[in-house]
């Protein structure tokens, strides 16, 4: 079971699409995958075909829910989502009150998905060091930092590498690595910081997603861009990225599929 977190410096980046692209890159390759929602905004699950109206989630009911699984939506075949939910301003506060004081109030909650064999799990954070992205530092194999080709992104670069963002390294395990997104080689500046982020990142590097109007298409319509556009530079390059989180997190390749070690998926 891999946890998968993913998150970023600063807002903006596009990172929940990353998250749900990877999440549809995976599951297309026969893994059984899970995202999850940290965020209040709530927008995750609209990239998985759950209405707008649709206020189902895990939050409202954390802290006094045992097990967080009974509130997973199906979002496809292979493709699990669990949404954060509409909460009243009460019920979230209790949330990050006790993510953040109760050490093991994340482990208990998502014991089960933890447990299950051959889950895939993505989670997707707020922007910022926030307390459930400190809460899951433990439990995280791998962390994936989204950033955007640009000069902001590139100022904070430094906090990052420099373990100023958390106040220790990021991940333990397998490590942290960088996903760079919306990409415009057509501008000098853009080019300019994506060779740069190239260059410093080497393998932590993930990979460059370039800028492709058909990645906001296909969120309009709720699918994911390898599913709404299949040749666009967008969907290769997210293809490009979910292999090598595979191989990283111990997805294996055989056959042609995917398939976790061990070779247990959810029937």
């Amino acid at each position: 079971m891999p946890l998968v977190c993913v998150c970023s410096p600063k807002g903006g980046v596009g990172k929940t699409t990353v998250s749900a692209n990877l999440a549809y890159a995976l599951a297309r390759s026969g893994s059984k995958v899970l995202v999850i929602d940290f965020d209040v905004q709530n927008a995750l699950r609209l990239h998985f075909g759950v209405p707008i109206s649709d206020t189902r989630g895990y939050v409202a009911q954390a802290t006094t829910a045992v097990d967080w699984s009974q509130f997973i939506l199906k979002a496809d075949a292979n493709l699990f989502v669990l949404p954060y939910g509409e909460v009243e301003e009460e019920e979230r506060l209790a949330f990050e009150n006790a993510i953040t004081h109760d050490p093991h109030f994340l482990q208990r909650g998502l014991n089960t998905v933890l447990n299950y064999p051959g889950l895939v799990i993505i989670a997707d954070f707020p922007p910022g060091p926030v307390p459930a992205l400190k809460a899951a530092k433990n439990l995280a194999d791998l962390h994936i930092v989204v950033m955007l080709a640009d000069t902001a992104s590139l100022s904070l670069l430094p906090q990052m590498e420099n373990h100023k963002f958390l106040g220790s390294a990021m991940n333990n395990r397998l490590g942290e690595y960088y996903v760079v997104n919306q990409s415009d080689m057509r501008r000098n500046l853009s080019r300019d910081v994506s060779q740069f982020f190239e260059q410093r990142l080497g393998d932590r590097l993930l990979g460059i997603i370039h800028r492709d109007e058909c990645v906001p298409e296909a969120n309009a319509s709720q699918r994911s861009i390898i599913e709404f556009s299949p040749v666009s530079a967008a969907a290769f390059d997210i293809e490009l990225i979910s292999k090598k989180v595979a191989a990283i997190v111990g997805v294996k390749i055989g056959d042609g599929e995917f398939y976790a070690a061990p070779n247990q998926g959810i029937n």
